[in-house]
């Protein structure tokens, strides 16, 4: 009777935080900044976390980029989802800073990964194969580091953990959710495509610099959010492991990554079909952040849409439908869970 009580007690207390997760919208958002190994050279490598905080509304100035959150504002209570945010090619996980911002007010903690040698800064591993394998890697390294954290892991639900993925951050994602890159469908594509200078830098050819890499899931992961994936390398069969819910995004303008080797063949061809949503007339670059009239001054080609397309429109439903979809497949099935531990004791 005392260990039925005890599970009870234990099942009880988990519905509640759930509960608190998607109650949230009076939270404010904080970040945290997150340092752990490089596990291809074992160098620093960095992450920013987003969580909800209790603390007020605060706007902070980070890299160039105005942001919703206070640094190392007081986190609130309860046990929530652990999200992990892999950019593009070249790119910074703060283009996306409002997805984040907007998932920490929500109840989720969404941890922005710099990829080493994948960024806006540095580009040392472009079109490698430690760039393809090491990716998922580096996610698995953050979300290891994320759990031991001083700060976050009293807070963080490790049986909850998805991924986010933007264009080659879909290729991470889908990686470490069990899918095998088939580096023949890279070769023939560019042979078919040459003028495709974003996915045929290297003529289709990776350059071999680690003989030792090879794709490596992560069972922890249990769905995955892609937008704009870079997906050209999975046929059927290379993603015939990969089982976790997936949340597809992408434009039906999009010049930078051909749609019908991209998104379009990735719905048809998961075994599991994706909640697959088209964006008329968006291009590539939609899923960035509205920009600032500063940045749209800097990046014109970033920042400006097709007409018709409403940034800040897609973004308000972007979020919302990434709210619902984590909370439907990680914090349900955490529910289901707990009920599934109470009939076990209760047998």
């Amino acid at each position: 009777m005392v260990r039925l009580c005890a599970v009870m007690l234990i099942c009880l207390l988990g519905s509640l935080i759930s509960v608190q997760a998607e109650a949230g919208q009076h939270w404010s958002a904080g970040y945290h900044r997150l340092t752990f190994l490089d596990p291809l050279d074992l160098q620093p490598m960095h992450a920013i976390a987003f969580y909800p905080s209790t603390d007020d509304k605060t706007v902070s100035k980070i890299e160039g980029y105005k942001i919703d959150a206070g640094e190392d504002a007081t986190i609130a209570m309860g046990r929530f989802p652990l999200l992990m945010l892999s950019h593009g090619n070249t790119g910074t996980p703060l283009a996306l800073h409002d997805l984040a911002t907007s998932l920490a007010r929500k109840g989720f903690v969404v941890v922005a990964v710099i990829h080493p040698g994948d960024n806006y800064l540095d580009h040392s591993r472009l079109g490698s194969l430690s760039n393809l394998y090491g990716r998922p890697l580096q996610i698995s390294e953050a979300i290891s580091a994320a759990l031991i954290d001083p700060l976050l892991s009293p807070y963080v639900d490790a049986k909850q953990v998805g991924v986010i993925g933007y264009s080659a951050g879909g290729e991470t994602a889908l990686i470490l959710a069990g899918a095998q890159p088939d580096l023949k469908r890279l070769r023939r594509y560019c042979e078919e495509r040459p003028q495709d200078k974003d996915a045929c830098t290297t003529r289709g050819e990776l350059i071999v610099d680690r003989d030792d890499l090879r794709p490596e899931a992560d069972p922890r992961v249990g769905a995955i959010m892609l937008m704009a994936p870079l997906t050209l390398m999975f046929g059927r069969q290379a993603l015939a492991d990969v089982h976790v819910p997936v949340l597809l995004y992408s434009g039906d303008g999009d010049q930078l990554l051909a749609l019908d080797k991209n998104a379009q063949a990735l719905a048809r061809k998961l075994p599991q079909a994706p909640d697959f949503k088209l964006l008329p007339g968006a291009g590539h670059f939609v899923f960035i952040a509205p920009c600032s009239d500063e940045q749209k001054a800097l990046m014109p080609g970033l920042c400006t849409d097709a007409e018709g397309v409403d940034r800040v429109s897609i973004h308000r439903s972007l979020s919302a439908d990434a709210v619902r979809f984590f909370s439907d497949v990680l914090v349900q099935s955490s529910r289901e869970g707990h009920a599934g531990l109470l009939t076990a004791h209760t047998d």
